[in-house]
């Protein structure tokens, strides 16, 4: 038998019929069995969890069927209650399937602590700027007797005395010990 005879044969064509019937019925199991097994069409809409606590958070995106994932925390903001919801990702009202994560970003109890710069025998206009970029605040400058004019003699915090490498909150208020160019 010639291929020619064999293409326009009645068995060819029941063969083709059959495997064209075939790849369309495992075409549509297929497709519905995607729609089943991805809720095609069925959204969660993230709710908004800036400022909230962790434990409701965690209450409001359970009710969701979301799934909530921590981030490290971030600087500080003292606009926000400690260890609630600063930042999350993706956004309030965002359109998601179940079980999606969430990432949140937590606000930390307090500022995070910083080394004192060792600034004994720089001069006041070397110290200030030095603080400052270590997110520090030059409080109240008060000068006693010593040669060196306007040189820190020493570094005080709500009254004691700090030494280089002591540890203190971000913002914390530095008061400065400076000559005031007079002999001793």
């Amino acid at each position: 038998m010639s291929i020619i005879k064999f293409l326009v044969s009645k068995t060819f064509f029941k063969q083709l019929a059959l495997a064209i019937v075939a790849i369309v019925v495992l075409c549509f199991i297929m497709l519905k069995w995607l729609n089943v097994s991805t809720n095609h069409g069925e959204f969660e809409t993230v709710p908004d969890l800036k400022g909230k606590s962790i434990n409701v958070a965690e209450i409001e995106l359970g009710e969701n069927n979301l799934v909530m994932q921590i981030q490290d925390s971030a600087n500080f903001n003292p606009n926000y209650p400690k260890f609630s919801v600063i930042e999350q990702e993706p956004q309030s009202g965002t359109q998601v399937k179940e079980n999606r994560k969430i990432y949140l970003t937590l606000n930390p109890s307090g500022y995070r602590k910083i080394e004192v710069p060792d600034l004994k025998e720089r001069t006041y206009r070397q110290a200030k700027p030095t603080l400052e970029a270590l997110g520090f605040k030059v409080g109240k400058l008060t000068y006693e007797n010593n040669i060196a004019e306007d040189m820190v003699l020493r570094m005080t915090y709500k009254g004691k005395t700090i030494e280089p490498s002591d540890k203190l909150e971000k913002t914390s208020v530095i008061d400065l010990v400076l000559g005031n160019g007079n002999r001793p």
